[in-house]
């Protein structure tokens, strides 16, 4: 049986849905089959690694992303937007497949300026906020009949 498909879009792929990506995998990787993309990649920020080095997760391994990677070849079971820009861009984007759309819209830590700790803190109020929607989600799914 395969498993549910979970895409993460944000804009560039370098933060939030990196974080998002790897995140559900730690959760319930054995639950979902889980990716992320962006609309207009990048490359994974540095900042996003080392906050989630801090919980002991090593994103070495993550590459950004863009959203034509999956285009036309998977149907997500989920996709969860984590921006704003990607929430409102998304229909056009991923066209309907069937998959449930959710918008988590986090503030992007990587427009924050200021002194390194200043913006390190913002990559860890984003980590924070998208560990807390990803537990409370998976507590909706199982308290689902």
């Amino acid at each position: 049986m395969t498993k549910p498909k979970v895409l993460f879009l944000c804009t560039a792929n370098s933060a939030r849905s990196q974080m998002a990506e790897v995140l559900l995998r730690k959760y319930a990787g054995d639950r979902f089959d889980v990716y992320s993309a962006g609309l207009e990649p990048t490359a994974v920020h540095p900042y996003a690694m080392k906050v989630m080095a801090e919980i002991g997760i090593d994103m070495a391994g993550q590459r950004a992303k863009g959203v034509g990677e999956f285009l036309g070849k998977m149907n997500p079971a989920y996709v969860i937007t984590v921006c704003e820009k990607a929430r409102q861009r998304c229909p056009t984007t991923f066209p309907a497949t069937g998959a449930t759309m959710i918008a988590w819209p986090i503030e992007d830590p990587a427009a924050a300026e200021g002194a390194e700790e200043d913006r390190l803190r913002k990559f860890r109020e984003a980590r924070d906020q998208i560990a807390a929607r990803i537990k409370a989600w998976l507590e909706a799914l199982d308290s689902r009949p």
